[in-house]
């Protein structure tokens, strides 16, 4: 999705934030958010369907330099037998939808035909699918840590306009016709293209609050809802290529706020209770984010995501588009969060073997949810056979 969560989680600690959401306070940071399809060197070649996997033994040739891999057993996955695979079933498809597209170290086509063969209402034969085809691998740090920081994100879904009026005067703007053949690399920061004139005939939509607007920009996606009623479904088109800084630490590093209110919902207060100082904050981050129309919510597989089921990795560390089960627990709680899901995103802020982005789908709700998880969690990676 472009800029990805972080997509909030994200939006905190390094922040990503301003999410209605995803805001937990990220070690990493955001950003969105943009995505970048992955590099890499040597991959995952499939063997023998047939092959069991060893347990402990490491993908055939598969390597990562910021995480290892240990085959394990299905009774290994907490959750694994509980989790309601039909629901992302769907997500799997999407992923075998680009993999088939893409040259890469990873034989997917096998599994992929496979599962054209399977029944999507039947979570039993789901599950059969996945342990005859699919070795699962438990994925650790170089540290040696089996554990790692679980973020979310979500997209924003907003009131607004495709022209300005007295009630949505916040712009947001396409990427600069100027830049299209001659771009500064990096671009000015955002203080200086707000004052510079450069973005003056670039606007593709206005809303209402500047906070929600810098919350787009961190998600890197985002629906306006027009006054007619029909939905803008606005996507990553690009930025200044400037770095991103959390207003969030900006806020914490004065005391404006505490930890506690380091999340979206937290920032947004402090917003209405110094209207003077948001452009302050918000110039805090220099990276500037542009949109364009698109016809849904897509991450940087080229798919689009699914609620609950899609997450943002880091592409250094595990293939896009891989199946991922992951273990953590919900927000704020000690509710156990074990779910099947699909690296299809990635995100500036996400780094690192054991660490993942949750996307918890559009709306207000989402960003509630996104805005407030920061959890430790482990991740085991499925590889075909």
């Amino acid at each position: 999705m472009g800029y990805s969560s972080s997509k909030l989680a994200i939006m905190i600690s390094k922040f990503k934030l301003f999410h209605l959401s995803v805001f937990a306070i990220l070690l990493t940071g955001l950003i969105v958010a943009c995505s970048t399809p992955p590099t890499r060197g040597t991959g995952y070649r499939s063997g023998s369907s047939g092959s069991s996997g060893s347990s402990g033994a490491a993908p055939s040739t598969y390597n990562s330099s910021i995480a290892s891999f240990s085959a394990v057993s299905w009774q290994a996955l907490p959750g694994w037998q509980e989790d309601n695979l039909a629901q992302a079933w769907p997500a799997w498809l999407k992923s075998c939808d680009a993999l088939r597209k893409r040259a890469g170290e990873v034989n997917w086509r096998q599994v992929c035909a496979q599962a054209g063969s399977v029944s999507a209402q039947d979570t039993s034969a789901i599950r059969k699918y996945f342990e005859t085809y699919f070795q699962a691998y438990e994925i650790r740090n170089n540290s040696g840590s089996e554990t790692g920081l679980i973020t979310g994100y979500y997209e924003p879904l907003m009131n607004g306009s495709q022209t300005r009026t007295s009630t949505y005067s916040v712009p947001l703007y396409a990427y600069p016709k100027v830049w299209r053949n001659s771009k500064p690399n990096p671009g000015p920061t955002r203080a200086e293209l707000m004052s510079s004139g450069v973005l003056n005939g670039s606007e593709i939509a206005w809303v209402q609050d500047p906070v929600e607007a810098a919350s787009m920009q961190i998600q890197g996606s985002g629906k306006i809802r027009l006054e007619d009623g029909r939905i803008l479904q606005l996507g990553f088109a690009g930025t200044n290529e400037q770095p991103f800084k959390s207003s969030a630490q900006w806020l914490l590093d004065r005391k404006e706020i505490t930890s506690k209110e380091a999340t979206m919902q937290g920032i947004s207060q402090w917003a209405k209770r110094n209207p003077g100082r948001v452009n302050e904050m918000l110039n805090a981050n220099p990276r500037f984010v542009f949109f364009k129309e698109t016809s849904g919510t897509v991450g940087a597989l080229g798919v689009s995501l699914t609620s609950e089921r899609s997450i943002a990795i880091d592409p250094q560390a595990m293939p896009l588009g891989a199946p991922v089960f992951l273990v953590t627990t919900k927000p704020l709680s000690s509710e156990p969060l074990q779910k099947l899901v699909m690296a299809q995103d990635t995100g500036k802020a996400i780094v690192g073997g054991v660490r993942a982005d949750y996307y918890w789908g559009s709306g207000e709700a989402a960003g509630e949810m996104a805005g407030r998880m920061k959890q430790n969690g482990k991740m085991w990676l499925l590889l075909p056979r």
